[in-house]
C-alpha cells in the first residue's frame, strides 16, 4: 500500500469516518417534513451535517485519548490508531482542535441556537468520557441522547418543527443499539475475561437480552402508532404510512438475529456497512415513506 494511501486510511480511521453514517439523522426533519426538495434548506442543513461531522470527530478522538489503555485491552479497539501507536498524542490533539474549532465556527453561523446545541452535545460527551460511561444505564441512555440533538440540530437548522413521535422513536431506536454494544462488552468479557469498560459489572447477558427485546418491542410499537396517528395522517396528508411498519418490523428482527444469534453486535455502524440483508431493507423503508410522502399514492 502507497504511504500516502496508509496514511489517509490512518487517519480517517482516527475520525471514525464510518461514523457519519450517524450524523445522516440531522437530514430526519427534512426527509419527514417533506422538505429535502427546498434546496436552500437542504444547504443549511448539509453545512450541518459536515459541522457536526468535524466535531463528532474531535470528540471521537478525545473519546480514545483518554481510553487508549482500556482500548489495548479491547479485541476489536486495540487496533485504534492511539491505542496501537500509529498516530502520535500530539498529533491527534492538533487534528482535534482544528476539528472543535472548524465545527463550532460554522455552527455559529448558522446560528445562535445550533451552536448552542453543539456546545451541549460536546459537554455531555466530555463528561461522558471522563465520569458517565462508567455508570451503568446512564452510559447508555447518554448515547441515545446523542441521537436526539442530532435530530433537534436539524429542526433548528431547517426550520422544520420536530413531531413529539420522532424524538421518542429515535431515542428508543438508539437506546435499543446501544444495549446490544454493551451486549457485545458481556460477550467479550465472558470470553476472554477482560472487561473493556467499568460499566460491564452492571450488566450481564440476561438483563441485555431482555432489554433488547423490551425496546424491539417498543420501538416497533411506536413506530405503528406514528403511522396510524390520525395527527400524523393529517399533516402528511396520507393514510398509507402503515405499508412502511413491514420493514421497520423485519429490520429490528434481522439486527436481533445478528446480535443474539450471530453475536455480532460490536459496531452497530460496521454492520449496517457491512450486512447487505440490513441495508436491502433499509433502502426498501426509504424508498417506500418516499414514494408514499413525496408521491403522495391515493
Amino acid at each position: 500500500m502507497k504511504p500516502k494511501i496508509k496514511t489517509l486510511k490512518l487517519y480517517l480511521s482516527l475520525l471514525r469516518a464510518h461514523q457519519w453514517v450517524k450524523n445522516t439523522f440531522i437530514f430526519l426533519p427534512l426527509f419527514f417534513g417533506s422538505r429535502l426538495t427546498d434546496i436552500g434548506t437542504l444547504k443549511r442543513t448539509a453545512i450541518a451535517f459536515f459541522a457536526f461531522c468535524a466535531t463528532a470527530s474531535a470528540v471521537y478522538i478525545y473519546n480514545d485519548s483518554m481510553d487508549i489503555e482500556d482500548d489495548r485491552r479491547h479485541p476489536r479497539n486495540r487496533t485504534r490508531p492511539l491505542a496501537s501507536g500509529a498516530v502520535g498524542r500530539n498529533s491527534a490533539y492538533i487534528l482535534m482542535s482544528v476539528l472543535f474549532a472548524g465545527g463550532a465556527a460554522a455552527f455559529l453561523l448558522l446560528g445562535m441556537d445550533a451552536f448552542l446545541l453543539l456546545a451541549f452535545y460536546i459537554l455531555l460527551n466530555v463528561l461522558y468520557t471522563i465520569r458517565l460511561k462508567h455508570i451503568p444505564l446512564l452510559d447508555v441512555v447518554i448515547i441515545s441522547f446523542g441521537f436526539v440533538i442530532r435530530i433537534f440540530i436539524g429542526s433548528t437548522v431547517s426550520g422544520v418543527a420536530l413531531s413529539i413521535w420522532i424524538v421518542i422513536m429515535t431515542f428508543l431506536l438508539a437506546l435499543f443499539r446501544s444495549l446490544a454494544k454493551r451486549r457485545n462488552d458481556i460477550l467479550i468479557y465472558l470470553q476472554t475475561g477482560e472487561k473493556t469498560r467499568k460499566s460491564v459489572d452492571g450488566y450481564n447477558m440476561e438483563f441485555l437480552n431482555s432489554s433488547m427485546m423490551i425496546m424491539a418491542s417498543v420501538v416497533i410499537v411506536s413506530y405503528i402508532l406514528y403511522t396510524v396517528s390520525p395527527e400524523v395522517q393529517a399533516k402528511m396528508h396520507t393514510d398509507k404510512l402503515y405499508l412502511t411498519a413491514f420493514f421497520v418490523v423485519l429490520g429490528i428482527l434481522r439486527y436481533l438475529q445478528i446480535a443474539i444469534v450471530e453475536n455480532d453486535s460490536g459496531s452497530p455502524t460496521a454492520i449496517l456497512l457491512q450486512d447487505r440483508f440490513l441495508q436491502l431493507i433499509l433502502l426498501g423503508w426509504i424508498a417506500l415513506f418516499s414514494w408514499i410522502l413525496y408521491m403522495k399514492p391515493g
